[in-house]
């Protein structure tokens, strides 16, 4: 007699055992459930914007699907975009790239994911930040690969730990996961860093995976530095952006990649079978929001200065607190360590407490221990009430 039906479906395949949910969809769904109970929580969990985007850009993507333009297009996006993505990253970088070398996908993590799946095999090393998005060490797993966490560092504005860095490095290195600017700490990589890490993969002959989905958010001038314009980096380097973020377009699901030519086309066909083709009305939306006015990109970074700024000032006022100035991004890590209190259990208490959906640094890894994040991607109003919550709850510990 063969196996039951429940024995059936308990059985899947080792290369998804290992993946958990992503913190801020676990603690979104519990701070859902309390709502639903009655009670009223402030959300900083979610890093998505509040902004709608622009006008402009929503009404490209209505007068596409008014006009019928919803329909099949090639598996690496509408050939508008893709142009428009080449010329408008390569001028932000100082590269030139061509069309061929962009890959348009449903959301940036195919982007991510698919390249990992190009290039890893069973028993490579991936080096990535730690604390850093889920997603790197979940796609690293589905590939086989063994992930190596590299510790990012509050002393150095959360870079790496190059020595760090250094020591993770061995001949099995075959890609190094970079995040800048980061979620979750909001940590820039500077320029001397990049060239070290830049150093580091030509000598063990690694790809990089550059991680730039929030290039544009950064307060430090208009773009973020990116390994990629180095002298010799475009050759093994994967750029992955997207619409989310910079143009608050995080339901549209549209991302994209930029790799070497000979990659794209590996990658294509990872596209062609997994989805087939990403929705052609938001790629025309896309290409308005790449080639029309960016004054609303400004206006909206700009936005987020003031948030940032409000919020590191009332958490450095709490006592037990202490919260660097983030250079990019929209999340604020605040150091929770004087507070003697475990961060998973200090977020859960924050949040069943004093009615605030946060982040535990743990979320992001094990040496997210002794930190939060707090997304300032929402309104000042409920930034300075969920604010004064929290400053309430720890003056009450």
């Amino acid at each position: 007699m063969g196996p039951s039906v429940s024995e059936l479906q308990s059985r899947t395949a080792r290369r998804v055992q290992h993946l958990r949910a992503e913190g801020a969809y676990h603690v979104l769904e519990q701070a859902q459930a309390l709502e639903a109970a009655g009670r009223d929580i402030l959300h900083l969990e979610v890093g998505e914007p509040d902004f709608l985007a622009a006008d402009p850009v929503r009404e490209a993507g209505i007068e596409a699907l008014r006009t019928g333009r919803a329909r099949y297009v090639p598996p690496g996006g509408l050939g508008a975009l893709r142009q428009a993505i080449a010329e408008t990253a390569g001028r932000q970088r100082g590269l030139t790239f061509t069309p061929s070398q962009v890959l348009v996908s449903p959301g940036a993590k195919p982007n991510m994911f698919f390249p990992t799946l190009a290039l890893i095999e069973p028993g490579d090393e991936v080096i990535y930040p730690d604390p850093g998005f889920p997603t790197y060490p979940a796609m690293i797993g589905v590939a086989g690969g063994v992930g190596v966490a590299v510790p990012v560092r509050e002393a150095r504005g959360f870079s790496f730990d190059l020595e760090a860095l250094e020591r993770a490095l061995s001949p099995r290195t075959r890609m190094i996961i970079l995040n800048s600017p980061a979620n979750p700490t909001g940590g820039v990589i500077p320029p001397a860093d990049l060239e070290a890490i830049a150093e580091a993969a030509e000598r063990v002959d690694a790809w990089i995976l550059s991680d730039e989905i929030y290039t544009r958010i950064t307060f430090q001038g208009e773009v973020a530095p990116s390994i990629a314009s180095l002298p010799g980096m475009a050759d093994r380097t994967i750029i992955v952006d997207g619409f989310s973020k910079t143009y608050a377009m995080s339901g549209w699901r549209l991302g994209f990649g930029i790799m070497p030519e000979t990659l794209a086309r590996r990658v294509e066909l990872l596209l062609t079978h997994a989805f087939g083709s990403t929705a052609e009305f938001t790629q025309w939306a896309a290409v308005e929001a790449l080639t029309g006015s960016q004054a609303w990109v400004r206006q909206m970074v700009e936005a987020y200065r003031q948030r940032r700024d409000r919020m590191v000032a009332r958490l450095n006022a709490i006592p037990g607190i202490s919260c660097g100035e983030p250079q990019g991004a929209f999340y604020v890590f605040p150091n929770v360590t004087s507070l003697g209190i475990p961060v998973e259990e200090l977020a859960d208490r924050i949040l069943r407490q004093a009615g605030v959906a946060l982040l535990p640094g743990t979320a992001f890894g094990d040496n997210g221990e002794g930190y939060l994040r707090l997304s300032y991607a929402t309104s000042m109003d409920k930034l300075d009430a969920a604010l004064e919550r929290i400053e309430a709850f720890v003056r009450g510990l």
